[in-house]
């Protein structure tokens, strides 16, 4: 069986939240959803928790940064093309987040680009020509 992650984010706002990650092609997986916490599936394998800052509390004493301040990590998901890279970055603005926080990086075989959510977590999303990747050994 393939590894799963589970990327866990405190948010301020759930619904707008959930709002946000189902306008930038995530499904709801109502099996762990409530008032408290949106599972939000990317891919079989990727998903992104989003927790009130009460329920993320229950995890952790840290304190929760403020990620329009702060970055604790850079998140990134692969794309299937350039273009694919790019309409994902669009779909993030229209539905409130903030395009091109971190700079474009555009290596011809690899192009990147990068939004924050409404929160402030930044996302980059890659993609690199799978023909370009030297070989193994």
């Amino acid at each position: 069986m393939s590894k799963l992650i589970f990327v866990n984010l405190p948010v301020t706002d759930l619904k707008r939240s959930k709002a946000f990650y189902e306008a930038i092609g995530a499904a709801n997986n109502p099996a762990f959803t409530d008032h408290t916490a949106a599972c939000m599936v990317f891919s079989e394998t990727i998903h992104a928790m989003l927790l009130t800052h009460d329920k993320w509390r229950q995890f952790t004493s840290k304190r929760i940064v403020d990620a329009h301040v702060d970055a604790q990590v850079l998140l990134c998901l692969s794309a299937d093309s350039r273009e694919d890279v790019s309409s994902l970055v669009e779909k993030a603005s229209g539905a409130g987040g903030k395009a091109d926080p971190t700079p474009v990086q555009d290596y011809g075989f690899m192009y990147g680009r990068s939004f924050e959510d409404p929160d402030g977590h930044i996302w980059e999303v890659m993609w690199m020509d799978p023909n370009a990747i030297p070989p193994h050994g």
